[in-house]
């Protein structure tokens, strides 16, 4: 679909954000006051020592449904819900108060009310879409395809390639601009090319019919033909497009090419045309070409494929990332194959919600200006600080202690840990939406506009300082991330709420549930990818041959203790992709509860609601995790995402933690025991 906001590079992301806003759920808390637990959802017939989510949140999982406009329900997504009916208030109010042309609460409101305009959308049927239509079927030659990939890129319509500005991973003072894969109109290329799974089988099929389908609403007499072709000529690229494990491999993605040199690697493709409609001509002279093989390979797909079937490819395209802001008809179409088909989710989320992440990507930081004045106590930014503070100092103490990392590798570390920069909370500085245009009665075209802007802006950062003040997330998201290129870790305000954070809360489980996050964010910094970015966020490896070989060593085990999970049947974790974000979730949660034994400073824990507080630290963890999934999207999950579901972040972390295994006394014949020398310790 079009995205409303272009991606800023953010190489590591944490959390789920994959279901939008409904009703309001309150989050219940039934132990004493303060102590963060929620005992309601215990289900103490099974033992902690067999299977702690169970034990934590059993009785959850047996009250609690996916609500039927979602594809996952969990903390993520409950917390989301509750920011996004803040945020409905501020919008709606927006929409309803006259404001001064051009200003945010203008742009705010108009942008919703054409969201929610029925009537508009109705009688327009797909007449937004005829100038982008028309601009496809002008296409004379295949040189034009160039011009018209830009133009793409630029609106946010899915190509073949797509282009991104970014910190320049081998000199960090300046900004480039990379090209990389793109083009599937499904998650994932083993969507294309796994022969042997029903499941995926049968996706392809439902796809080529959705396709069908669309192209036959806009008026496409041969609309069967023309799906088969797109499957096709989308086959033909998933099979030279690189995997996403093969995607990790940082180093092997970097690859300037001198602009003299882009014919080399693809003869006869016109660079020189799409450089220049992509607004980076005379701004760059390399390019950073992430999949060479993949260009390559597409290359000869393009001149193998009939311009036709190009004009369809595109026309099909244009129709799928419209259709969410078109009339009723479409919508219903788009969303029967990527809601209920593809991620088996039975009704589509209301037009309100929809409309709020419309608002959130388009003009993130301008409402996250008015959320934060209303729904961020300042106290909670003091209360952060001091806990990434200690989780900070935990982690210089870890250093120290590191089997696996020699002493000269030690001091480098111990340097980047000195430059970490923890953004809390939300910019100093807000972005400028004065360029963007937001028209009450356009939407497609403000869809296009926000896109083109934020295009716009990433381009024009070429040739100026890096801005190491800029966000990658709106504070109003609730998630948090690792940016290695500027050795960052930032936490929006929206994430600093219970059941992640509550500071009314004691600390044992605010350090399990936000404390473990801030940790598997800063463990990004040290693990396989971040050991390829040193301090300044440069592309150099800082460990020795030795540190790599031992930890290869401790994370071949964790790749093989994932890959056993389950979580659908037929479908397993992939260790290799996920291996980052497994490492970090181990390293996080052990190196958070160091941290809150610091935070103790020598006292004794309280104890609350029959638990100690190293007891409750490890409750903590496992009930701000918990969550259900309907089984399509886990298996959209399990071939597109690096994270691990859910229930295997808590179970594949805790039995890896030796205090955990003190703290619930847990030992030989327990199921949740594993031998001590086969537990893959980190940190």
């Amino acid at each position: 679909m079009i995205q409303p906001l272009k991606k800023t590079f953010v190489s590591t992301l944490t959390g789920l954000c994959l279901a939008l806003a409904g009703a309001t759920p309150a989050l219940a808390q039934t132990g004493s006051p303060g102590s963060g637990i929620d005992r309601s959802q215990f289900d103490t017939t099974v033992r902690a020592q067999d299977d702690f989510n169970q034990y934590v949140s059993g009785t959850w999982y047996k009250n609690t449904e996916i609500p039927a406009d979602k594809s996952s329900w969990g903390s993520f997504e409950i917390l989301h819900e509750m920011t996004q009916a803040q945020l409905r208030e501020i919008v709606e109010a927006a929409a309803k108060t006259p404001a001064k042309p051009g200003s945010e609460a203008q742009k705010i409101g108009d942008l919703y009310a054409s969201f929610m305009d029925d009537k508009t959308r109705e009688a327009l049927g797909v007449k937004p879409i005829a100038k982008e239509m028309a601009r496809i079927a002008a296409l004379k030659n295949k040189k034009q395809i160039p011009s018209l990939i830009a133009h793409l890129n630029h609106i946010g319509v899915i190509a073949p390639y797509d282009l991104q500005i970014h910190q320049d991973a081998k000199d960090a003072t300046r900004y480039i601009a990379d090209v990389v894969q793109s083009g599937l109109g499904l998650p994932d290329r083993d969507y294309y090319l796994n022969d042997d799974d029903a499941k995926l089988l049968d996706m392809r099929g439902k796809y080529q019919a959705h396709i069908e389908a669309m192209l036959a609403m806009y008026g496409d007499k041969d609309a069967a033909q023309s799906a088969k072709d797109i499957l096709a000529l989308e086959t033909a690229l998933a099979k030279v497009q690189w995997t996403n494990v093969e995607n990790r491999d940082r180093v092997k993605a970097y690859n300037p090419v001198k602009l003299s040199k882009l014919n080399a690697l693809t003869p006869g493709y016109d660079w020189k045309s799409y450089l220049a409609d992509a607004g980076v001509a005379g701004r760059i002279s390399f390019l950073v070409v992430s999949q060479p093989s993949y260009f390559s390979g597409f290359n000869e797909v393009l001149k193998a494929t009939p311009l036709a079937t190009w004009k369809t490819y595109f026309r099909w395209h244009l129709l799928a990332s419209a259709s969410p802001f078109l009339s009723q008809a479409w919508v219903d179409q788009r969303f029967k194959f990527s809601g209920t088909a593809l991620r088996g989710i039975p009704e589509n989320r209301p037009a309100w919600q929809r409309a709020m992440q419309l608002e959130d990507a388009a003009l993130g930081e301008a409402l996250g200006k008015l959320y934060v004045e209303r729904h961020f106590p300042a106290e909670n930014k003091v209360r952060m600080e001091q806990m990434v503070a200690n989780l900070l100092q935990a982690f210089k103490q870890g250093i120290a202690a590191l089997d696996w990392m020699s002493p000269q590798t030690k001091k480098e570390a111990q340097a980047k840990l000195a430059t970490f920069m923890p953004k809390i909370g939300y910019p100093k500085r807000w972005r400028d939406y004065s360029a963007l245009q937001i028209k009450r009665d356009d939407l497609f075209g403000n869809v296009m506009r926000a896109n083109t802007f934020e295009q716009k802006r990433n381009v024009a950062k070429l040739g100026k300082p890096i801005d190491r003040e800029e966000w990658g997330m709106p504070p109003q998201m609730v998630n948090a991330y690792y940016n290695p290129e500027l050795n960052e870790i930032v936490f929006p305000a929206a994430i600093l709420q219970p059941p992640f954070f509550d500071a009314k809360a004691d600390d044992a489980v605010n350090y399990g549930a936000i404390g473990a996050t801030i940790g598997h964010e800063i463990s990004h910094g040290f693990d396989d990818e971040g050991s390829a970015y040193d301090g300044l966020g440069n592309l150099r490896d800082w460990w020795s041959k030795a540190d790599h070989e031992r930890f290869a060593a401790k994370t071949a085990s964790l790749v093989t203790q994932y890959n056993a999970y389950s979580p659908v049947p037929g479908f397993k974790v992939n260790g290799e992709l996920t291996l980052g974000e497994n490492i970090a979730d181990n390293s996080g949660l052990a190196v958070a509860f160091k941290a809150y034994l610091l935070s103790l400073g020598g006292k004794p824990a309280p104890v609350i609601d029959g638990f100690g507080g190293e007891q409750r630290f490890y409750i903590g963890f496992s009930q701000v995790w918990r969550s259900k999934m309907r089984d399509a999207q886990t298996i959209v999950y399990l071939k597109s995402d690096p994270h691990t579901p859910d229930q295997f972040r808590i179970l594949g972390t805790l039995v890896n933690q030796p205090d955990f295994y003190r703290v619930f006394d847990v030992k030989p014949g327990d199921k949740m025991y594993v031998a001590p020398e086969q537990r893959v310790i980190i940190w």
